[in-house]
C-alpha cells in the first residue's frame, strides 16, 4: 500500500489510451484537482485503465471520454464518462460478472473481464462502484475512494 494521487495516474491512463482514441476518433478530457488516497497503485492503475478503455470501445465517432477527479468528505472520487452506446437497465446488474458482455456482436478484441477487474479491485481497496448509463446517451461510471 502506498499513497496514490489521482489525477496523474489518470493523465496518465489517458496518454497510455491516446491511440486507441485516436483510431476511434473519441477526445479524452481529464479534470479535477489532485487528490491522494492510499491504495496498491497497480490495482488503481488496473481499474482507470479498464474504465477508460471501455468508454473508449463502447463510444462512437466524434464521442468523448472525461475522467474527472475530487475530492469527498470521506476520500475522493474518481468519474468516467462518456458519450457512447449506454448499457440498458435490464442488462446493468450483470456488466461486473466475468466474461459478460453486453453487446456480444461488438467488434472489439475485449474478453469480458474489464468490468470484473474494476469490481474486484475496488473491492479489495474498499472502494465503491456506481454505475450510471442510458442508452443512446453514454455511461458514467464513478469510483468512490476512502481515504
Amino acid at each position: 500500500w502506498e499513497e496514490v494521487e489521482l489525477l496523474g495516474m489518470s493523465r496518465s491512463v489517458t496518454q497510455q489510451l491516446s491511440d486507441a482514441a485516436t483510431r476511434a476518433q473519441v477526445t479524452f478530457s481529464v479534470e479535477g484537482e489532485p487528490v491522494t488516497v492510499p491504495g496498491v497503485r497497480q490495482i488503481v492503475e488496473e481499474i482507470l485503465y479498464n474504465l477508460c478503455d471501455n468508454a473508449v470501445a463502447y463510444n462512437k465517432p466524434g464521442g468523448s471520454v472525461t475522467v474527472r477527479v475530487e475530492r469527498e468528505p470521506e476520500g475522493a472520487r474518481v468519474s468516467v464518462q462518456d458519450t457512447g452506446v449506454g448499457i440498458p437497465p435490464d442488462q446493468q446488474g450483470r456488466i461486473f460478472e466475468r466474461f459478460y458482455r453486453v453487446d456480444k456482436s461488438h467488434t472489439g478484441s475485449g474478453t469480458g473481464l474489464g468490468l470484473s477487474i474494476v469490481k474486484h479491485g475496488a473491492s479489495f481497496l474498499g472502494a465503491a462502484v456506481e454505475l450510471h448509463s442510458e442508452v443512446g446517451k453514454g455511461s458514467t461510471f464513478t469510483i468512490h475512494f476512502k481515504s
